[in-house]
């Protein structure tokens, strides 16, 4: 039972203490080191509440020891055990009066326990602590302050509100004890994050990291609660190398001495691929139950053990680098598997897979990338042991974080730590060089999300990396699926994966993920880049041509910028690239004229495209979309194409271009904006059953448009500003669909028939 008055002392008036133990332990060593203080020093231990208890060698001296009046100073709470020989021990007696000085000076927290003692014994110092006073009176005849003190201490701790054990069971007053520990440290660790104390823990936990307090805030305040009784089951989400572990480790050290039982499994992932889910049961159940020696027969088995054994208890679970569902079905299948107030901690690289499993959204957090300043510290950290950069280094310093390792924690740390103690010389070597072939360690780390993708959403993540980092993302859609991708699926998993975002309709990939997969297109051959799938580089394509090293190996070609220098060598190279299916260039003459495009070709921009007309041979059956801006083009093909999978034409600005040929099959966009020297438009426009735009916008030379039948029924965008000799314009029928018809300043007669 409860004994006495009520202690408490102000949780305020600790706001200036460096606390270094939750608990100090004053007792008899002779009545209960190895019986009650042992069990409680465990009990306590087994919380995660950190207590100091005195070596047993400490009191064979005659005086109590700095190192023991420090730990009773550095304590948040003090339980002194009165036991039936401990007035005896003069040792005991100036821990006691260390122990009120601190309960009024510094708020320390004294709860005392009556083993085998009368509490009325204690506070009216009679029975054995009268004995105990009598033979300290006289061998202390001369020292009658240092009597009064204890006697003082000793009322005023036997008057505070404790436990008296009685006749109960140990086991049980054990628990007591502990479960009211936990409840004051929950109290005093308040969640508020303004807190001195939780400042304080928080600072001690995160001392040598960088950048990590405000995340650590965020996902406290936001997405987790002490009290309550909700089982709170949450993700940290996001690409290789953010921290997401590092994060979970610090509220894992921080809150776990909050709950009944905890456990924190690293690298699930690795683990998971090595020895499947049973041993990952076994670690979490023993962790929590404090049990060696977990038997499980089989997954299913744990499953049940798992429900059955902390469906009572308040745990907190930490899952790191979970990759699979099967791994969060067998080890947190549902919240009722926990009991009230538990925390499930869940970091992965998947966010759809947190979905998957009923993670709510607004349970899932997002860490961003470190700031500028706090990047650089890290960096500093690691490249000179300090937190600014060493004289002279500032400027590439700063190159680094923010051109190269964009705020990821995982490249500062592995390029500070290879560039520490090296000349500026071979910093600016080596940052050149990473732009090329970026470091191992890093694509390593960050590659283990791509190798979990599917074929096709891995395609689509090269192509990306590739050529379309920071493209609007309906263009990029749109070329992808001219590839034969499904591009809408693709991009969703690979954002599901944290490997891009969409933000302000454009799609962006951190510069080390699009480095990461340009690197992969390079080693599929490190020497020839004739070899490899993807070119995107001008030396590159240079080499390619001036080598005559061009192969069927070669998938996409796309350059931004100025064009490649030996153009009379392209045709030829052309000629070998037989699984061609997406071309992006401009800026090439090629004097003799092109006799050849692969038959793959999906998607085609070439601005400025220098013959008069495709090649011959080009069939066109694949051919999805093709841009032709600013070319030579004077018709695109004589005869009859089929035209079954083409959505689109675009030949602005090809202010050579005269006649169009015949059209059919599924064209969707026809633009000929610009095209000044258009005067013939084939009749067959007319009947472009799908067709949804149709831009000859300053075409000013032709005079006649074809009719537009009614099975045009699509048309949307009909554009025919600045066509200056067009005089009349024919529909047949009710073109239901179209909604913007743009005739400009010259007089135009519109039929509709």
């Amino acid at each position: 039972m409860r004994t006495g008055g009520a202690s408490t002392s102000s949780l305020d008036s600790s706001s200036t203490t460096q606390w270094k133990y939750d608990v100090f332990l004053s007792f008899r060593g002779i009545d209960t080191r190895r019986s009650f203080t042992d069990h409680l020093y465990a009990a306590l231990k087994r919380k995660g509440i950190f207590t100091f208890r005195d070596n047993e060698e400490l009191e064979r001296g005659n005086y109590i020891s700095a190192e023991l009046l420090k730990a009773i100073e550095e304590s948040r709470f003090a339980i002194v055990i009165f036991s039936i020989n401990y007035a005896f021990s003069t040792w005991c007696f100036d821990e006691l009066a260390k122990i009120v000085k601190c309960m009024k000076e510094t708020g320390l927290t004294v709860l005392p326990i009556f083993y085998d003692v009368d509490p009325c014994d204690v506070r009216k110092q009679i029975g054995t602590f009268e004995q105990a006073f009598n033979e300290h009176a006289k061998r202390f005849k001369e020292n009658t302050e240092k009597i009064e003190t204890w006697r003082a201490a000793l009322r005023e701790v036997g008057s505070l509100s404790g436990w008296h054990l009685q006749d109960r069971h140990e086991s049980e007053f054990i628990q007591v004890i502990v479960e009211l520990i936990l409840h004051k440290l929950h109290l005093k660790f308040s969640i508020n994050t303004n807190s001195f104390t939780y400042k304080q823990k928080k600072e001690s936990i995160t001392k040598n990291l960088v950048g990590i307090n405000f995340l650590v805030d965020e996902l406290i305040t936001s997405y987790l609660r002490l009290q309550g009784n909700n089982v709170y089951m949450i993700g940290i989400c996001g690409m290789g190398g953010l921290g997401k572990t590092t994060l979970a480790r610090v509220v894992y050290d921080m809150c776990s001495n909050h709950f009944e039982g905890s456990s924190f499994i690293a690298n699930v992932r690795e683990a998971y691929e090595k020895n499947g889910l049973l041993p990952l049961q076994k670690q979490l159940l023993g962790q929590i139950l404090k049990e060696r020696n977990i038997d499980i027969w089989d997954v299913y088995e744990g499953v049940n053990m798992i429900k059955n054994m902390l469906c009572q208890k308040k745990v907190l679970l930490v899952l790191d680098d979970v990759n699979q569902l099967d791994q969060l079905e067998n080890l947190v299948g549902k919240h009722d598997w926990f009991g009230s107030g538990s925390w499930i901690i869940i970091t992965t690289r998947d966010k759809h897979l947190l979905v998957e499993h009923g993670v709510d959204e607004d349970k899932i957090y997002s860490p961003n990338t470190l700031e500028d300043q706090d990047a650089l510290q890290l960096f500093c950290s690691k490249a000179f042991k300090k937190e600014q950069p060493k004289e002279g280094f500032l400027n590439i310093s700063y190159s680094v974080v923010k051109n190269y390792a964009k705020g990821l924690p995982l490249a500062l740390v592995v390029l500070g730590s290879f560039l520490a103690g090296r000349t500026i010389d071979v910093w600016i070597s080596a940052l050149k060089s990473f732009k090329k072939i970026p470091k191992k360690e890093i694509v390593d780390i960050l590659k283990v999300s791509y190798d979990g993708l599917e074929e096709m959403i891995k395609e689509i993540f090269l192509d990306i990396a590739c050529f379309f980092n920071g493209e609007e993302k309906y263009r990029v859609m749109e070329i992808l699926e001219n590839c034969g991708f499904d591009a809408g699926i693709g991009i969703s998993v690979l954002m599901d994966k944290s490997l891009l975002t969409v933000e302000s309709g454009k799609i962006w990939m951190h510069d080390l993920l699009q480095d990461m997969g340009r690197e992969i297109i390079r080693q599929e051959s490190p020497k020839e880049p004739g070899m490899r799938s993807r070119l995107w580089l001008h030396e590159d394509l240079l080499h390619v041509l001036t080598n005559n090293t061009a192969t069927k190996a070669i998938q996409a070609i796309n350059l931004k910028g100025a064009g490649v220098q030996n153009y009379e060598a392209f045709p030829k190279a052309l000629s070998k690239m037989y699984n061609l299916r997406l071309l992006k260039i401009g800026g090439v003459h090629i004097p003799n004229g092109l006799d050849y495009l692969s038959n793959n070709l999906r998607y085609v921009n070439w601005h400025d495209y220098p013959p008069k007309c495709l090649p011959f041979s080009f069939q066109l059956e694949k051919l999805v979309g093709r841009t032709l801006w600013d070319s030579q083009i004077e018709y695109l093909w004589e005869g009859i194409k089929y035209l079954d999978k083409s959505k689109c034409i675009d030949l602005r600005y090809s202010c050579r271009l005269i006649w169009t040929p015949e059209f059919s099959g599924s064209l969707e966009r026809l633009y000929f904006w610009g095209s000044i020297n258009l005067v013939k438009i084939h009749p067959s426009i007319g009947k472009l059953s799908r067709l949804t735009v149709f831009d000859l916008g300053t075409c000013g030379s032709f005079i006649n448009l074809p009719s537009m039948s009614s099975k045009t029924e699509y048309l949307q965008v009909l554009n025919l500003c600045g066509c200056s000799k067009l005089r009349e314009i024919e529909f047949q029928g009710i073109l239901k669909s179209l909604s913007k018809l743009y005739l400009g300043i010259f007089p135009t007669t519109l039929y509709v028939i």
